[in-house]
């Protein structure tokens, strides 16, 4: 079972090895796949083309498979510690709290640190996404507070924040208003390495650390009183996910706006290969959540040559259709 699980695992990344390259390849200009190869190995190539591979085109590759990862890592601990199969950052409000901070950037030209004009919606972004978080961790510690508790908060979260920007929409202009709708629909365009670094860091960080509660988490996926009875801290197991998870959504919507589905449906098709076992369920969902954005990213460059549609609106195209057929075969199982 075990080298099963690791064949499927190893056959998953060179899948993704594949999507990065197709990804890089994938432009104005298509590279061939031997022309990509030879600028990638020697960091050369004919006219401007090492400046395309390196400077912009692999930045926004490796971003779409980091920030997937990303989700999926943060949908399958959040389902974990919840045990609810629809929960995900945007369940517990963080990917609203990230979009009203943007509005306040984008419409007010208001920013909630001092920081330089350029970084003003990503800055603001990601300090009401780690305020959301911070409430939702906050709550956590209530005494009380249990999984169903967290959820219901997360909701109300989500209704505020949605209510918030929908004032500073109506309020706003037309330029603005057209910049804010494709701030939330989700672009790679603005990827730079050092965004690219920043959420590798915290993608690395927080990842390690979650493996290393590997059991614990997937005895939190029985119920509380079992996992307790094997010697888990439930509630402390619960606050260091969701402030893992808040990090690794914060840093992951702040650099490349809101990009739905892929936390709700990769920790689904993960769970439907290796079950609840975190030493398989956790990285597979990463990787599984950085195909789908990396294969987002692609079709997004091939339905309108010339042209990239915003991210989020592929992965929601390609994400539904996957979130229903979960459904039915759940309710078929039933």
């Amino acid at each position: 079972m075990i080298r099963k699980r690791v064949l499927l695992s190893m056959a998953l990344l060179i899948g993704v090895v594949l999507l990065l390259l197709l990804n890089i390849s994938l432009g104005s200009t298509v590279i061939s796949l031997p022309s990509l190869l030879g600028v990638l190995v020697t960091g050369e190539g004919p006219g401007n083309l090492a400046t395309i591979v390196f400077d912009i085109r692999l930045p926004m590759a490796l971003m779409s498979l980091a920030v997937g990862a990303s989700l999926g890592i943060s949908g399958c601990e959040i389902q974990t510690i919840l045990r609810n199969p629809i929960a995900s950052p945007y369940t517990l409000g963080i990917t609203n709290a990230a979009s009203f901070g943007a509005a306040l950037g984008i419409i007010l030209d208001t920013s909630v640190l001092r920081v330089a004009a350029p970084l003003m919606v990503t800055t603001n972004a990601f300090v009401f996404a780690l305020l959301a978080s911070g409430l939702v961790y906050g709550f956590s510690q209530r005494r009380g507070a249990g999984k169903t508790g967290i959820i219901l908060f997360g909701i109300a979260l989500n209704f505020l924040f949605a209510a918030l920007t929908m004032i500073l929409q109506y309020v706003s202009d037309d330029e603005n208003l057209k910049s804010l709708i494709f701030w939330n629909m989700g672009s790679l365009l603005k990827t730079t390495w050092l965004k690219l670094i920043l959420v590798l860091v915290v993608l690395l960080f927080c990842s390690l650390l979650l493996y290393r509660y590997s059991w614990q988490l997937t005895a939190m996926s029985l119920d509380d009183t079992k996992a307790r009875s094997l010697g888990v801290d439930t509630r402390k197991m619960r606050r260091l996910v969701i402030l893992l998870t808040s990090l690794l959504t914060a840093f992951a919507t702040c650099f490349v706006g809101t990009i739905g589905f892929v936390g709700i449906i990769a920790p689904h098709i993960a769970r439907s290969f290796v079950g609840e076992d975190q030493r398989f369920l956790l990285p597979l969902s990463g990787l599984i959540g950085g195909m789908v954005v990396s294969f987002a990213f692609a079709v997004s460059k091939l339905v309108i040559p010339g042209v990239i549609l915003p991210i989020g609106l592929v992965t929601a195209i390609i994400g539904i259709p996957v979130f229903l057929s979960i459904i039915f075969s759940k309710m078929r199982l039933m």
